[in-house]
């Protein structure tokens, strides 16, 4: 039951960030030789709901080791673009994808808020009914 609202609090973490640093690129727009960054979430996300990189946890040798399972290994990256530019400075921000990228964004980050904000309704109406 918490699984989901581990996962969507996970991926909150990553578009905080992603606002953060599509906001850096913003403003380093016109700043000669930057390259931008971008966070990567989604991908990392698909490989662990798949079994292919994330591990459960073994705090002693008797444990089985076992694939998936453990969320609190999920974590984003930052990655710098270091892309070819079309621009004599060799900055590589296209200010108009970056502003396309932080609304798509703020989408994304509105309805993680509202699932995790619905997972938590269904939580304590769980909770007052089973009294």
């Amino acid at each position: 039951m918490y699984n989901n609202i581990n996962v969507l609090s996970k991926a909150l973490d990553a578009s905080w960030k992603r606002n953060e640093i599509i906001t850096n690129n913003i403003a380093n727009a016109e700043t000669p030789n930057f390259k931008k960054s971008q966070v990567v979430f989604e991908d990392i996300l698909k490989d662990s709901l798949a079994e292919k990189k994330l591990k459960g946890a073994v705090t002693n040798p008797k444990h089985i080791h076992i694939n998936g399972g453990n969320i609190k290994e999920l974590k984003y990256k930052i990655k710098t673009e270091d892309s070819f530019s079309t621009r004599r400075d060799k900055n590589n921000v296209d200010i108009d994808v970056e502003m396309a990228e932080r609304a798509k964004n703020e989408i994304l980050y509105n309805t993680l808020t509202s699932r995790m904000q619905s997972g938590f309704q269904k939580i304590k109406f769980v909770i007052n009914e089973g009294r």
